[in-house]
């Protein structure tokens, strides 16, 4: 728990004037990549807090809104954790995962995502990268209802 207290601590200090400065949507991250296997590192905080400053630029400029909604907290958890691993896994950076470990179904409110398991389906890894996929795509539907006119 020291661990993770500290990276969030160090987090929130590059994250100083973001509007998830001091957010649950951050321990929610953390939390969110243990629930996947990951073990969280020391020095993880750079690279969560790159991926949490993009996933937040995107929502606001994609909703024209200057804080992440509170029904899109869920949603930017999720795209969070999807930038982190991806990128961690396409630097080479993702050691020690069990890709065996990565979810065979996702279940976000009323709807369930379920990877295929079994003889002829997708590996391990295959699996991840759909898992990643969803993470960074779902959800993007509801931005709609946040949405504002530019002008």
């Amino acid at each position: 728990m020291a661990l993770k207290d500290d990276l969030l601590n160090k987090i929130n200090l590059i994250l100083s004037g973001s509007s998830l400065f001091e957010s649950s949507i951050l321990l929610d991250v953390l939390n969110r990549l243990e629930s996947f296997g990951y073990t969280l590192k020391d020095t993880d905080d750079w690279m969560i807090s790159f991926a949490a400053q993009k996933v937040e630029s995107s929502i606001k400029n994609e909703c024209n809104v200057t804080l992440i909604p509170d029904g899109l907290n869920k949603v930017a958890v999720d795209m969070i954790c999807g930038e982190f691993l991806f990128t961690l896994k396409n630097t080479g950076k993702l050691e020690g995962f069990n890709f065996d470990a990565a979810l065979k179904s996702v279940q976000a409110g009323d709807t369930t995502v379920t990877f295929a398991v079994g003889q002829g389906s997708m590996t391990p890894e295959q699996r991840f990268n759909s898992l990643l996929s969803y993470l960074m795509t779902n959800g993007r539907g509801e931005f709609a209802c946040y949405r504002k006119i530019k002008w």
